[in-house]
């Protein structure tokens, strides 16, 4: 059976450490030796692969950053305006200023913006402004924030400290030592654990999650937000993920807590490179008082591309339409798993949803993934919902679905280990050789 993606990725492997230079893309992480890899053309949520099969993505839709589908025709069409016209220049365009505007109007606690191009860069830009802003240096965090030092520095003082927040086994090579103890996680919904890192860390900055896997509880994030009040420190929402999702901006609008700063990404250009950095004037006033600055930033489409998207999305309401696809997902996980009788745990934004197996999670998803790829869907654990999710998209995914479950269901584990034909997926870093 030819699968040119496989063959590609082999290759890839041999000149591009780790295959590429994203984790979560990897075929690793769904299916090693049978996921296609790479794609020839996207519409809506369908993917064409090298051999031109194509698939339904019900899994994380370009990571999450295509809220509005694939090629969403409005947003691409402001794109090739802005390509026909000139997309670097000696002076700026005028995109930047629309764009910071949109984002200001839609948080009133907010007053000045500043732009960059990926989510790892937005929040240390933000961790700078709030360091130089509170003239403390430790960080206390909770939640998934990327690959820069600052983050990865925690791993420095007990090598497992970052396996809570989304990815286990971070390694720390070639992060300087001397970040040891200068970033310190604590715990969503304890706020114990915060008021403690508080008084024995001298934290300048809290950096988090709104929310990921779970509802805050007993009035988490006001009590959080209070005690930044108290220590004098910075608080920064990292909505790079949860932002458009549930609200038009950022998720703490639903939960009318305000932080100093706040940043997003993902789906706030949908698929194209754009990722913001919000805040009041108190706070933002000190990027002045550091270098921050790179010539991409200043880059045309993704400018562009964050003004349509978020035109299309007011236009559509398309936090509601994913919410509602999200829960019907979530709905029918729990139906199809219980009734083929599997125990599963149901996490997430619902348009970020994600389920797990309870016993034997990793052969369960590696071979739901393969009976599904051969069924047309890119599909594992996770289901990241998108307005090209149509009721009849959805309806085959669930009865494909239920047909898995129901096989996988009346396997033993030697037989599931047979019908996968490839190694088992990953769980998260691994070296890759």
């Amino acid at each position: 059976m030819t699968n040119i993606g496989q063959n590609l990725y082999n290759r890839a492997k041999k000149i591009i450490p780790g295959g590429n230079s994203l984790l979560s893309k990897r075929p690793e992480m769904f299916l090693p030796d049978l996921w296609p890899a790479y794609f020839e053309s996207t519409s809506g949520c369908e993917v064409h692969d090298l051999d031109g099969k194509k698939y339904f993505d019900v899994s994380i839709m370009g990571i999450g950053t295509n809220s509005l589908g694939y090629n969403n025709k409005y947003v691409d069409d402001a794109i090739f305006n802005v390509v026909k016209k000139g997309n670097m220049s000696t002076l700026n365009c005028p995109e930047e200023v629309y764009l910071a505007e949109k984002l200001i109007s839609l948080h009133p606690w907010a007053h000045m913006a500043r732009f960059a191009r990926t989510g790892g860069e937005a929040i240390t830009i933000a961790l700078r402004i709030a360091r130089a802003s509170s003239g403390k240096d430790n960080v206390a965090f909770c939640g998934y924030h990327g690959w820069h030092d600052w983050y990865l520095s925690s791993n420095l003082g007990e090598s497992d400290n970052l396996d809570g927040h989304l990815i286990s086994g971070l390694k720390t090579d070639g992060v300087n030592k001397s970040l040891k103890n200068t970033s310190f996680p604590f715990c969503y919904n304890d706020i114990q654990s915060l008021e403690i890192l508080f008084k024995e860390k001298c934290l300048g900055v809290v950096v988090m999650e709104v929310k990921r896997n779970f509802e805050p509880e007993d009035n988490f994030l006001a009590k959080v937000r209070a005690l930044c009040n108290k220590y004098n420190a910075v608080l920064i929402f990292d909505e790079c993920t949860s932002g458009f999702r549930e609200t038009f901006g950022g998720l703490h609008l639903k939960y009318d807590v305000n932080p100093d700063i706040a940043m997003f990404g993902k789906a706030l250009g949908n698929g194209y490179a754009i990722t913001a950095i919000i805040g009041s004037n108190d706070v933002m006033s000190y990027t002045q008082n550091s270098f921050i600055s790179s010539t991409f930033w200043t880059e045309r489409i993704g400018f562009a591309a964050g003004v349509a998207t978020l035109e299309e999305m007011e236009r559509l309401e398309s936090w509601n339409i994913i919410t509602g696809i999200g829960r019907k997902v979530k709905d029918n996980w729990e139906n199809i798993f219980e009734n083929n009788n599997f125990n599963i745990d149901i996490t997430g934004l619902d348009a970020l949803a994600s389920f797990t197996f309870k016993n034997d999670h990793l052969i369960n998803k590696t071979l739901l993934t393969k009976l599904m790829l051969d069924k047309g869907h890119l599909a594992s654990n996770l289901f990241y919902a998108c307005t090209a999710h149509t009721t009849s998209v959805c309806e085959e995914y669930f009865d494909n679905l239920n047909d898995v479950a129901y096989l996988i269901s009346k396997l033993d584990l030697d037989q599931k280990l047979d019908k996968i034909e490839s190694k088992i997926c990953h769980s998260g870093f691994k070296r890759l050789n």
